[in-house]
């Protein structure tokens, strides 16, 4: 193993432990968004005119009420009728998770692509987690879409860190410090965030393929999701036996059925991933 490996995770992990590390924090109209979600004496005109005066993620979320998932007999033309079809609740964590990907940005090409990668990755899996939230479980749709947005979000320090120090490191190194580290970064920043218990231990347990637990949540909607998007692939997850995997059991579905070959399924989770782009 590289020494320069090394190092950066010995520096990470002490900025951990000592409480040092930078965390990456909730954009202004995040915090806002979810302000007024908590509030009891909120109304959809005050989500309204917070999320009004973004007009990107305004956009954006009348896009997603006029998609095939949400779509209804009449099309929405503004925020205030997207915020009554979609709910003040999904329409808050929609508006909490696409607010982030202003966070996945960089000056330099190779850190830059790195973050908008992982963005991709967050959307495509958020998308899938919505569908079969919607499908296989009694869990939310709109905090199974917010878990796939936020499941990589510890990664994002990681790259912050190797920008500003300036260190040149190879894609496969660079991979190994991002596998080992960013899933205790990504529970310590969904703690700061005050997100829900359900969500915080998300990053840490998404890939932890032998986890048991009483009932389905959200890291095995994040993990089933994930390795469906690895489906058919080369990546090291495809060689497990995924028929010993618990979190297919507990979701009610056949680890060897490519969801992608259903065709009424594969359409939805095709429109969920593209509505977040």
């Amino acid at each position: 193993m590289s020494n320069i490996v090394e190092t950066i995770k010995a520096d990470l992990n002490a900025a951990i432990e000592n409480d040092k590390l930078v965390l990456p924090t909730l954009p202004e109209v995040a915090l806002q968004v979810r302000d007024i979600a908590q509030s009891e004496d909120s109304s959809i005109a005050d989500l309204v005119k917070v999320i009004s005066n973004d007009t990107a993620l305004s956009a954006r979320i009348i896009r997603v009420t006029n998609s095939p998932l949400f779509r209804g007999s009449r099309a929405i033309e503004n925020l205030n009728m997207a915020v009554s079809r979609l709910g003040m609740a999904y329409t808050s964590n929609l508006a909490m998770g696409l607010a982030m990907e202003q966070m996945f940005q960089a000056t330099s090409d190779m850190i830059d692509k790195r973050m908008r990668a992982t963005w991709q990755t967050s959307t495509e899996v958020a998308g899938v987690c919505h569908v079969l939230a919607q499908h296989y479980t009694k869990l939310k749709p709109d905090q199974a879409t917010l878990a796939g947005l936020v499941h990589l979000i510890g990664v994002l320090p990681i790259l912050r860190y190797v920008e500003d120090q300036d260190i040149q490191i190879s894609s496969i190194m660079l991979d190994n410090v991002v596998d080992e580290l960013h899933p205790k970064i990504g529970a310590t920043i969904l703690k700061k965030w005050d997100f829900p218990k359900e969500l915080q231990n998300v990053p840490l347990e998404y890939a932890n393929f032998n986890r048991e637990v009483p009932a389905a949540d959200y890291a095995d909607l994040v993990m089933v999701a994930n390795l469906q998007l690895v489906a058919g692939s080369e990546h090291p997850w495809t060689e497990m036996d995924w028929t010993k995997i618990s979190a297919f059991d507990r979701l009610g579905l056949d680890p060897n059925i490519d969801m992608s070959e259903e065709e009424d399924l594969n359409a939805q989770m095709e429109a969920a991933m593209a509505l977040l782009q």
